[in-house]
């Protein structure tokens, strides 16, 4: 069988809803990344030999197979065929894991694994019923996110503060890495050029980007203080979460590229990562966004390793019980876990975040020479996926 290794791996700033990005459309976002992965990389685009995107809201400007549309419009290859996929929160890390598997089978030499979401112009949950606000019955005993978030912080006897130490910690972490221009390698400027004619009903603001006519920065930070979290208003009555210790709705695009690692060879291309284990697996409904902590149980057996020999943890924090509840479980040196903060600082384009945490764990094992990372997140359906990538010597 052919190794899988990562070879590139990019992502756009993330826009805070109604910010940057939101007058551009997804399809030009994820044709953003998906140009800019191939081209960093320095290969003939021909040479692809499969696409595999995600997207969770497929549906207006996200539906219709946007995977594919998003690559013609980039002027890819038109010859490379490309699948949309819909594994929630988790779609694009779930993307990474099939484009792997299909290097690995001997479908492909090499694929790029994407994903998108334009919270700002597609809300969450749109593609179930378009012009009805009104939220899906599933006819399912499934909690809503924040229900479920509030659910696990019970679980695990968390407190409000735990949970707004957790949102100043975030933060602060992903203020100090762009400060220290940690994201700078990883990030794709998308130039203004890029934005399509406003939709009537998104309700974006002008876009905003720096004197050069780019956009260069996540949006969702700001600085935080616990004194502030205090005040804010929970998000419910006697809930425990708020806006500060909730992912933010968000606008962004990210991109893997993957080859075998003899086809990488014979390109003089960087082996910088293997795959060494993935999941896709279910979590509790009653508790549905805790499957991070089965996921990376199932991740580090399927890898034989211990949480030890892991250098870096990213657990996507799509809530701060989510991450909290994981490292009760798990007991992780905290100094590991989420190192430039997660997506309560930085923001949670739900198709695309798996391939962004991906990307980010690369680029900060490599800038720490650092060999090990797991990925994980919790995905809405009662999903969670993990990744275990070790840098190639």
């Amino acid at each position: 069988m052919a190794t899988p290794v990562i070879v590139e791996a990019v992502r756009t700033p993330i826009g805070k809803r109604r910010g940057a990005l939101s007058e551009i459309k997804p399809m030009a976002l994820l044709a953003h990344v998906q140009r800019a992965v191939v081209e960093r990389a320095g290969i003939d685009p021909h040479e692809v030999g499969q696409v595999v995107a995600g997207c969770v809201t497929q549906g207006g400007e996200q539906g219709n197979h946007i995977g594919r549309h998003a690559w013609l419009y980039a002027g890819l290859p038109w010859q490379v065929g490309v699948t949309t996929l819909d594994a929630q929160c988790g779609s694009s890390q779930q993307a990474l894991h099939i484009a792997a598997a299909l290097i690995q089978a001997g479908a492909a030499d090499t694929a790029v694994a994407c994903g998108v979401e334009a919270m700002s112009r597609v809300p969450l949950g749109r593609s179930v019923y378009p012009d009805d606000p009104r939220p899906p019955d599933w006819s399912l005993d499934l909690p809503d996110q924040f229900t479920a978030a509030e659910r696990i912080a019970h679980r695990r006897g968390l407190t409000r503060r735990d949970l707004d130490d957790w949102g100043v910690r975030s933060q602060g972490r992903a203020l100090t890495a762009w400060d220290e221009g940690r994201f700078d390698r990883e990030i794709v400027p998308v130039p203004l050029a890029a934005a399509a004619e406003p939709s009537a009903d998104h309700g974006g603001s002008p876009p905003r980007a720096d004197g050069d006519g780019t956009i260069t920065r996540d949006e969702g930070l700001r600085p935080t203080t616990s004194e502030g979290l205090a005040a804010l208003r929970p998000v419910a009555d006697k809930a425990l979460h708020t806006a500060g210790t909730s992912a933010q709705i968000s606008d962004g695009a990210a991109a893997v590229l993957l080859a075998s690692e003899g086809r990488a060879r014979s390109w003089g291309l960087p082996a910088r990562a293997r795959l060494r284990a993935q999941v896709l697996t279910g979590a509790e409904p009653h508790y549905h966004l805790d499957g991070p902590v089965r996921a990376t149980a199932q991740a580090l057996a399927a890898a034989g390793m211990t949480l030890g020999d892991i250098d870096l943890v990213e657990v996507n924090e799509a809530f701060a019980a989510v991450v909290l509840s994981w490292c009760r479980e798990h007991r992780p040196d905290p100094d590991r876990v989420n190192v430039n903060g997660g997506a309560i600082a930085l923001g949670h384009p739900v198709g695309a975040t798996g391939a962004r945490l991906v990307t980010t764990a690369l680029h900060e094992l490599e800038r720490r020479d650092a060999a090990t990372s797991l990925v994980t997140m919790c995905a809405g359906g009662a999903l969670a996926t993990a990744s275990v990538l070790e840098r190639v010597s």
